[in-house]
């Protein structure tokens, strides 16, 4: 069984090395870490390089297009047959693959979601609950899930039963994971949500998630995803 690490990254060269460190470590030989890069302007095609492990693909982007188009690329390059979510910032605590793979195997569980512990950018503890500390928590209700994402991509892997499903994302898609989630949860396909604090989710100025919307914003997001998702 493989496993495909999906990592979208832009201009991440303080933090990548320590989160790609933390994942390689609980890989086997035959896994892999696919990145696409989105023309970064710093070191961090250069630092990503340096490690020199084979089980890294670096995919280039020749233009930039922003991380959902990261991640739904690195999707469509996984060869895996289990499929994880990374950030580039974050590091994930020793256990999360074993964890995950875990509800995987003893559960039948086609998306596995976790909880984090939230740090500072030195890895500081701010709040022990990620879902505490952002007021989101995965359900298993379509309708709930559409109204307010629970679903973080960071703490997210799913079967490649879903990729076929997900792919290729709706323009303007408001962010992966809610799509991913909302596919998961039309199709009745098994989730599997862990108390389990799996990774530490580093918050500093530069974080896409957890940025705020004006609520014409939110409705027309909302709106566009339940159109959406009605040919998934």
């Amino acid at each position: 069984m493989m496993i495909s690490v999906c990592m979208a990254t832009y201009n991440g060269a303080r933090f990548i090395e320590a989160q790609l460190k933390s994942i390689l470590v609980q890989l086997k030989t035959s896994d892999e870490v696919v990145i696409v890069d989105d023309c970064s302007t710093d070191e961090t095609v250069g630092v990503i390089k340096q490690l020199k492990d084979p089980r890294i693909r670096l995919i280039e982007n020749a233009s930039n297009h922003g991380p959902i188009y990261g991640f739904m690329k690195a999707i469509q390059y996984a060869k895996g047959d289990y499929l994880f979510l990374s950030d580039q910032d974050d590091v994930w605590l020793p256990n999360k693959v074993d964890q995950v793979m875990a509800a995987f195997e003893k559960q039948q569980a086609k998306l596995v979601v976790h909880d984090g512990i939230v740090t500072d950018q030195s890895l500081k503890p701010i709040d022990s609950s990620w879902n505490h500390f952002s007021h989101r928590t995965p359900s298993h209700l379509l309708f709930k899930t559409l109204v307010k994402n629970g679903y973080t991509g960071a703490m997210m892997a799913f079967s490649r039963e879903l990729v076929s499903l997900i792919l290729p994302f709706p323009k303007k898609l408001p962010m992966h994971d809610w799509w991913i989630a909302v596919v998961a949860l039309k199709h009745h396909m098994k989730i599997v949500v862990l108390s389990d604090k799996l990774m530490y989710y580093r918050r500093h100025a530069g974080n896409v998630t957890g940025s705020h919307k004006r609520i014409p914003e939110m409705i027309k997001f909302r709106l566009r995803m339940l159109a959406s998702l009605r040919n998934a």
